[in-house]
């Protein structure tokens, strides 16, 4: 998150950082939903189904992938309401691709599992708000862990090995309860700054809060869920 755009404002009261925070909070909390109901909506209509068979999946994916890249590196040249769009466009998206998880799990193992995953990001989350280390070394080393991890990944879907799955599962959990401390601590501190347009940071602190969320929570149904049969 270091490309945010500075302002000229030097100190930040603790009051406003706790609304600035709460804004993120919101904004997660509302693209977090606008993917449960896209996901309810795609697999209840028989959608997920027509765009397994056409590709369209795949197409998704892609899109996915583009808007977190734009995100990521056009930050400071996009303006807090095209940020939003882009934000809430890739919540639907993803609601798209995981309304296939109803095909595979069991409804109550996925209710469990996101209460579970709401609890442990929420514990994470306030370890890293409470956290007044410097955290900037752990970022790397969780990027450098998750490419290692998504390399493996796709390593392993030509070799099926059963045992690394179940590793790779494990790890990436791990990574990314790790980067949801990194990231909550790292928006705090830019709030803190003052210097840093809140409204892109809130915006964009909610993005990677969310994308923490929904990888604790897939990572936490692949390794507990009951899967139907």
């Amino acid at each position: 998150m270091e490309e945010f755009q500075y302002n000229e404002v030097n100190s930040v009261s603790d009051m406003e950082v706790r609304g600035a925070l709460s804004k993120t909070f919101l904004w997660m909390f509302l693209g977090v939903l606008a993917t449960a109901i896209t996901a309810v909506y795609t697999y209840s209509a028989g959608i997920a189904e027509t765009m397994a068979v056409d590709g369209t999946f795949a197409i998704i994916c892609i899109a996915q992938i583009a808007i977190a890249l734009i995100m990521g590196f056009l930050l400071r040249r996009l303006s807090s309401t095209m940020i939003t769009i882009l934000f809430f466009a890739y919540s639907m998206l993803t609601g798209v691709t995981l309304s296939t998880i109803f095909y595979v799990f069991e409804l109550s193992s996925i209710t469990i599992a996101l209460f579970g995953s709401a609890a442990l990001f929420g514990g994470l989350a306030i370890l890293g708000y409470n956290s007044n280390r410097d955290v900037t070394s752990l970022g790397s080393m969780l990027t450098i862990g998750l490419i290692i991890g998504l390399v493996l990944s796709i390593i392993n879907l030509f070799l099926g090995n059963p045992l690394l799955d179940i590793a790779l599962d494990w790890a990436i959990l791990a990574i990314f309860l790790g980067f949801t401390y990194y990231d909550m601590n790292n928006i705090k501190m830019f709030l803190s700054s003052g210097m840093v347009d809140t409204e892109k940071v809130s915006v964009y602190g909610a993005f990677q809060l969310y994308l923490d969320f929904i990888n604790i929570f897939l990572r936490i149904l692949s390794i507990f869920g009951e899967r139907r049969d």
